[in-house]
């Protein structure tokens, strides 16, 4: 099984949002990513990253949220590019899972036709209630008419433990993160938005974008869990540790 970090975008947000005592004036650049999993049973996304309008057209996209949320990225930054330096195209992906709902994760779905998406049960429930999109949902991203099959709980992806998709409540109520277990490489918990910057993780300090504070902190603690365990916590907008990840072809085992 490989495992491959491949970018998918890059925002730029009011710092204060994401670090306590933050200036309002200051400004932080976040890298957005997906990771495609290669096991012998099929190829996994995890998560899509932002639609490639965006880099052009973010208010068309994206409506208010292009006010909170500034792309800086170019066409070739998105996932698309990204993947094809791993030899693969989009007809190649067999599961996509979203960690959760929200634009940055979820907004090249509708390029996999031929992929079943997997959300938290929670997450699509949300995406789908009558105020989802003042909440960040945006069914032109999330919803392009692929099956999207529930999860309830913990899945083993494959039956194997290569792949267990984790339920990490707290920055939205379904957002999932995966443990995914290589050979050589050891582990790795994509944490998404469960730990958008290492710092929270480090700190019990959620930052401002959380729906419920209370999970996120039982959150972190099982995070925690994972990570003395032997797991390497790879966060969901970490700009520092993304410049240590290996990128695109160049993946773990």
């Amino acid at each position: 099984m490989k495992l491959n970090f491949l970018a998918a975008g890059r925002v730029r947000m009011k710092k204060s949002i994401y670090v306590p005592g933050a200036d309002r004036s200051e400004t932080i650049d976040l890298p957005v990513s997906s990771a495609l999993i290669r096991h012998k049973q099929g190829n996994v996304l995890f998560d899509t990253g932002c639609h490639p309008a965006a880099v052009d057209h973010a208010e068309e996209r994206w409506g208010p949220l292009a006010k909170v949320m500034k792309p800086l990225m170019s066409a070739e930054e998105t996932l698309l590019p990204s993947l094809a330096c791993t030899g693969l195209g989009p007809d190649d992906i067999d599961i996509v899972v979203n960690s959760h709902f929200h634009p940055d994760h979820c907004g090249c779905n509708q390029f996999f036709r031929k992929a079943t998406i997997l959300a938290h049960a929670k997450e699509i429930e949300a995406a789908k209630a009558p105020n989802a999109e003042a909440a960040g949902y945006l069914r032109n991203d999330w919803d392009y008419g692929q099956p999207i099959k529930a999860v309830h709980g913990e899945k083993d992806l494959f039956g194997d433990s290569s792949v267990v998709l984790v339920p990490l409540p707290g920055h939205t109520p379904g957002i999932v993160g995966a443990l995914v277990s290589l050979d050589r490489d050891g582990q790795f918990l994509l944490a998404s938005d469960s730990v958008s910057l290492r710092l929270h993780l480090d700190t019990d300090a959620p930052p401002r974008n959380t729906w419920n504070v209370d999970l996120q902190l039982k959150t972190y603690a099982e995070v925690r869990r994972i990570e003395n365990s032997g797991a390497t916590v790879v966060c969901g907008h970490d700009d520092a540790q993304w410049q240590g990840l290996r990128k695109g072809s160049e993946g773990y085992e």
